[in-house]
């Protein structure tokens, strides 16, 4: 896999994941950074979350809406059926149940 070059872009969008603690979806990052960033698309967003989730940067967790989290190390998710949100829980990761891209 090629290396990504460094754009001030990309690195705002990856800041942003790694502040929070949501597990921010692109339509969440996207809203964050465009009051700042007036020339940042939600397909600009959607393709480098992607890009790093693939370089191994992100984890995405995947869903009706896919999520993205800054820790990579294995570590058990709970994502509320009603609403969509993802929080980090405090039980024994279990690979079996590991449902990322």
């Amino acid at each position: 896999m090629k290396a990504q070059r460094f754009s001030q872009q990309r690195e705002r969008i990856y800041q942003v994941v790694c502040a929070s603690r949501e597990h921010p979806s692109a339509q969440m990052v996207y809203d964050e950074l465009k009051p700042a960033l007036a020339r940042l698309s939600l397909g600009t967003v959607y393709r480098n979350l992607h890009q790093m989730a693939q370089e191994g940067r992100l984890v995405e967790l995947v869903g009706p809406v896919s999520r993205f989290d800054a820790v990579v190390t294995p570590h058990t998710h709970l994502r509320c059926g009603r609403c969509g949100r993802v929080a980090d829980a405090a039980l024994p990761y279990d690979p079996a149940l590991d449902r990322r891209a």
